[in-house]
């Protein structure tokens, strides 16, 4: 079906708002952008006059689906704690994409999220990029293959310690670390020899995607919130040569400069939590406006359910109340969680040839008291804010005959 989203204050965010501009949209994606674009008769219109229109957000870094809401236990699959190297653990195979958070999240205008395993292993397991709304997880996927999730700090620590096992302390998740990346160099080039002498070679998950992350194929995620525990991260990248994405990066804005030097982007967050441990001691929201302007590229995160998802438009609000740069707080939001994990060519902007995921918000969406009135994911009409009931509607998603 082809959508004209006619009239409104667009916001491509990869480019100059354009006021009156139409955004086409055919077979899951946009077609044009602009004043003059030719929209065809037979298109459905929907009328954006007074409204802003807006990629759909993206949440690079979330547990939707692994660490369902309100379902304690038997709906939390964050963390598989019974191996330090869960290189092979995917988070794919824990979603639940009918849990309410992803309802929610379209109700903030998040259209794309990046579903990471837990923190509770110095390495966690493959991360997946899905959208928020589809019938099944084959068909809200749209990059099976993102990034490894690992972590450093006070989490891995206390889950090991606490089984009495290696690692219990920084220098063993540290070791840890280089011990498995030491491993797949040495598997990546026994394999390689036994492909060129034809023989047969066992297979092994969890080195394969190590492999993966060495040759630069996935990125590495790596949950940090101390300043010294960002550094190491930094050390442990370069030593090993794999592309390093921060993540929480907490204390980073006491390290800005240095993060700046080493060209190391942070998804800054969640930005709305107590200070429950001492890694977070001190978290400010001022971190957010410090590190930008030191040069740092930053994408802000939920870590949801930590804080609901579609809360992830009122952290920048409150960043750019405290310093962060409005625009560079919509870049956080669109394209630089997209660009700084490979995904830049599919979300993040709106433009020819991106993937139709679009949001029509009431108004500046850095205003808290505008709200997400429509949002397209591929598309698809899938939300509208019904303002008879104050209440948001989801497309369904059942089969019906």
């Amino acid at each position: 079906m082809t959508t004209a989203i006619t009239n409104g204050y667009v916001v491509p965010v990869d480019g100059d708002p354009v006021d009156g501009a139409v955004v086409l949209m055919d077979d899951g994606k946009i077609v044009a952008v602009g004043t003059d674009v030719d929209v065809p008769s037979d298109a459905e219109i929907v009328d954006a006059t007074g409204k802003w229109v807006l990629p759909g957000f993206i949440d690079a870094h979330a547990h939707l689906g692994v660490h369902e809401d309100g379902e304690g236990w038997s709906g939390d699959d964050t963390n598989e704690m019974t191996d330090p190297n869960g290189a092979r653990f995917r988070a794919l195979d824990g979603i639940d994409p009918y849990e309410p958070g992803f309802d929610d999240a379209l109700s903030g205008g998040v259209t794309s999220v990046v579903i990471k395993p837990g923190s509770g292993n110095p390495i966690g397991g493959r991360t997946v990029g899905v959208k928020t709304w589809g019938r099944t997880i084959l068909d809200m996927t749209f990059a099976e293959d993102v990034s490894v999730k690992s972590a450093l700090g006070e989490n891995p620590k206390r889950v090991y310690g606490e089984k009495d096992k290696t690692p219990s302390t920084r220098l063993g998740v540290a070791a840890t670390l280089r011990e498995a990346f030491t491993k797949a160099r040495n598997y990546a080039a026994q394999r390689d020899h036994a492909a060129v002498e034809g023989k047969p070679f066992d297979i092994d998950l969890t080195m394969e995607t190590l492999v993966q992350v060495l040759d630069g194929e996935l990125y590495w995620d790596q949950h940090t919130h101390r300043a010294d525990d960002i550094v190491t991260a930094v050390r442990l990248a370069e030593e090993f040569g794999y592309n390093l994405v921060v993540n929480h990066g907490t204390e980073g804005h006491l390290i800005a400069d240095f993060l700046a030097e080493h060209d190391v982007p942070v998804i800054l967050g969640p930005l709305f939590t107590s200070r429950a441990k001492v890694e977070l001691r001190n978290r400010s929201m001022r971190a957010a406006g410090i590190m930008a302007r030191a040069g740092v590229k930053l994408a802000i995160t939920t870590d949801h359910p930590v804080v609901p998802i579609h809360f992830l438009v009122y952290q920048a609000a409150l960043a750019v109340k405290d310093g962060l740069d409005r625009d560079t707080a919509l870049r956080a939001l669109t394209v630089h969680p997209a660009e700084m994990l490979g995904l830049g060519n599919r979300i993040g902007a709106l433009k020819s040839g991106m993937d139709a995921d679009v949001a029509v918000w009431s108004g500046d969406p850095l205003d808290v008291m505008n709200r997400a009135e429509r949002v397209f994911v591929r598309g698809r009409d899938v939300y509208a804010f019904d303002e008879s009931t104050g209440e948001g509607v989801v497309a369904d998603r059942r089969y019906r005959e």
